[in-house]
């Protein structure tokens, strides 16, 4: 796994946040521009983060569909924002990406440990388990 795709997918959770917090449900070129500078997304980290934010975004309401089916106990409004941020990179990744799918669910996991609550890991973890074995 390369760092950098790493690095992207910390900053596209991180950007998919505030878009959350700022109730932005599209992508927004000027938004994400802004949250580089700011956060000093490096130009090589932002190409990455933005296919990852733009991709997220232009497949949102598939990407939520998905979710949902997958976590019938627990509405996505009702989950915590980080989390859903996470499950809505990931699937994005399960629809769109050449990785295998170990990797993503592996990196979910891990951005889930370090940004999400106690049980964050388990959660995302169980329901991206079951979106991966419907999609492939």
């Amino acid at each position: 796994m390369s760092h950098q795709k790493h690095e992207a997918r910390e900053a596209a959770i991180r950007f998919l946040y505030q878009c959350e917090a700022e109730k932005l449900y599209y992508f927004s070129t000027p938004h994400f521009s802004s949250f580089c500078q700011h956060f000093n997304v490096t130009s090589l980290v932002a190409k990455n983060c933005h296919d990852y934010c733009q991709g997220t975004f232009s497949e949102l309401e598939r990407i939520d569909s998905i979710i949902s089916k997958s976590s019938e106990k627990w509405p996505l409004e009702r989950m915590a924002t980080m989390d859903r941020c996470v499950l809505r990179l990931a699937t994005y990744e399960l629809l769109a990406s050449t990785e295998p799918v170990k990797v993503i669910l592996n990196e979910a996991i891990e951005l889930a440990k370090v940004y999400g609550t106690e049980n964050s890991s388990k959660f995302v973890n169980g329901i991206l388990d079951s979106i991966a074995k419907g999609l492939r």
